[in-house]
This record gives C-alpha cells, structure tokens and sequence, in this order.
C-alpha cells in the first residue's frame, strides 16, 4: 500500500510545512549568486554557440561543432530556458531572462509550453487523464490506461518521440489523439489550432534547414547535417532527463478523484512521489537543467534550480522523518527501470501487475 494512503491529516499538514519552511528560506537568501549564476550559464551557451556554427564550417572540426552546437542547444533548453521560463528568475527584473519576454531555441512556443508543461504538468502531476505528460497521448504509460492494439508500439514510438522530441512538445496541445484514435476533434479544428504553433516550428526549421546552411556557402551540406546532429542530440537528452524523472517503475501515477479537497501536504507528498531523481557529477545537473533533481523541482518549481542540490539532503530528512520513500538512482538504472515500464505496458497483460496498485482509491 502506497505510503500516501497511510499518512493522517496532521501528517500532510505537518510535511506541508516542513516543504514551505525549506521554500521560505530559500526565497529569503536569493540574491546576486544565483544572478551571477544564471548570466554567466547564459554567457557560456552564446560562446558554445558560435564556436559550433563556425566550427561546422572547418571540416577537420566538424565533430567539435556538432559538440558545442549539441550542447548549446541543451543548455539553452534545460538549465536556461526551462528554468526561466518557470519564473526562477522573474524577481531579478531582467527582461532577458523573466518567464513572461524569454522565448527558447526550439519548436515550442513559450506560451505553449507555459500552459502544457508549467500549469498542466506541474498541477496535475502523475494525474491519469489531467497529466497529459503520461505518454502524450502516444504511449500507453500506466496501467490504469486501457490498452489498445497500438500500444503494441509502444517501444518503437518511444523511439520515435525521443528523436523528434521537439516537434512532439510543439504540437502537444493540439492533443492529436482526439483526432487520429478518438474522433473527438474534426479536421479544421486541428488545422485552426495548428496555425500559431507552425508558425514558431517554421521559423527553427528555416533557420536550422536554410539559412545556417545559405550563409556558410559551399559548406552548406556539412552545416545541414550538423544541424541535424544537434537537433538530434538535444532531443534524444531532453526526451531521456524527463521520462527518467517520472517514469521509473517505482514511481506513482494517481486517479483524478486525489484533486478533491487536496490540501497543501497532500499537493507536495504527491509531487515528491511522482518524481524521480538520478544520480550524477556537476555537469550532468547541469545539462540535465538540474531536473537530476526532479522531486526537488516537482517540490518547488519556481526556486532557481541550480539551488536544489543543496536542498535535496533537507528534503531527504523530511522523507526519513515520516516514512516518505526517496527515489533515485543512476542514470542507466533510472533509464533500464523506465524502458522496463515502456515494454511492459505495451502488452494487455502489462496491467497484471499495475504499478498503480499502491494509487489512492
């Protein structure tokens, strides 16, 4: 039985406050370490940048391009854009860097993914049927979800989301499956819906596809398919950092009726269950935009997330004190146990043994 379930109302309301009393302290010590931190990361992803877009263009450094570029594009998606835009830094005041002016190297528009991944993901999360983040309508990624023939696919989708990651997130809340499996959505719905959304993904395709590769002349080719490459990279990392932070086995998925009446504790105890962190040196947090602490992020999402190393010995108290289990693990366990999941539930008989059997009734 799921240690939610076990928990009394004086225990929610006591972890509440415990969660707040770590939110509160650190709100109160923000200050010019985490600005410095911050400008600086962003200082360094400019340099890598540039150093890639040139460096495609001298083919002895070919694969050095596809490196910085590669790792641009991560920084500016993880560790910069999807912490700015949570609004880690709005209480600098720079325009540069506040979640209502950034806009982030990738399909996505802000105003997208603002609403898919900081309102519906961070309220409901792990909530079947309001987080659409369990298997974006693609996958089937709880027990709890009926299956149906194509969730044979589920591997070889997975696959495919992970290389096309961006593009996925780009159009996540057109909710295709409404309209290609369940009929709810017509044609001309999807298309009106489409139109903003192609906007932005045009603009990274031609500025990826076509102009990078016209402005390096006779070099154009090697450009394109660096580009291609650090496309590739960014996805298939960012795609990997998110399913490790909620889909390994040990990590609960819960029924809409945990929204009624739910009370502050009850709010962080479900976030910290619904998360997972994976192990690993500076760098790795770093790329990783520090969601190698994901409950520490699920637990408080607006604090600069360069910070949650050093919150996450206080969380892991609070989780000893009342019985809370803490999941983490390296990377490749957290990777194995996630694809262990994946194929699982890809076969009807994946729901014998449901992860979901410990879920608040």
């Amino acid at each position: 039985m799921s240690i939610y379930r076990k928990l009394t109302p004086e225990q929610f309301e006591a972890i509440g406050q415990e969660f707040d009393a770590i939110r509160n302290r650190v709100l109160a010590d923000l200050g010019q370490r985490d600005a410095d931190y911050i400008r600086g990361l962003v200082k360094r992803q400019r340099r890598l940048e540039v150093a890639g877009r040139v460096l495609l263009m001298l083919p002895p450094a070919w694969p050095l391009g596809v490196a910085a570029l590669s790792l641009s594009k991560i920084l500016d998606n993880m560790e910069i854009g999807h912490n700015v835009m949570h609004g880690q830094y709005d209480w600098m005041n720079d325009p540069a860097l506040h979640s209502r002016e950034f806009d982030w190297d990738t399909a996505c528009t802000a105003k997208n993914w603002k609403r898919t991944h900081n309102h519906e993901h961070h309220t409901y999360t792990n909530v079947l049927g309001r987080d659409h983040d369990i298997g974006y309508g693609l996958l089937r990624m709880s027990a709890d979800q009926p299956w149906e023939p194509r969730f044979l696919l589920n591997v070889p989708f997975t696959v495919i989301l992970h290389l096309f990651f961006q593009h996925f997130v780009a159009v996540q809340s057109l909710k295709l499956e409404d309209y290609l499996v369940y009929k709810t959505k017509t044609g001309r719905q999807l298309r009106e819906d489409f139109r903003p959304m192609w906007k932005k993904m045009r603009k990274q395709l031609t500025k990826d596809y076509v102009l990078f590769p016209l402005l390096a002349g006779p070099f154009a080719p090697l450009v394109f398919v660096g580009n291609v490459a650090a496309n590739l990279a960014r996805n298939v990392w960012a795609c990997a950092v998110i399913f490790n932070g909620h889909f390994p086995e040990d990590v609960e998925q819960y029924p809409e009726s945990v929204l009624e009446n739910e009370t502050r504790g009850q709010w962080y105890v479900r976030q910290l269950l619904g998360s997972a962190n994976f192990s690993g040196g500076k760098l790795m947090h770093i790329l990783s935009g520090n969601l190698s602490f994901q409950i520490e992020h699920h637990l408080f999402p607006d604090l600069p997330a360069h910070r949650y190393q050093e919150i996450a010995p206080e969380v892991r108290a609070v989780c000893r004190k009342y019985g809370l289990p803490y999941n983490t693990g390296s990377f490749l366990r957290q990777t194995l146990s996630t694809w262990k999941r994946i194929l699982r539930l890809s076969l009807p008989t994946g729901s014998a043994d449901s992860v979901n059997g410990a879920v608040p009734a």
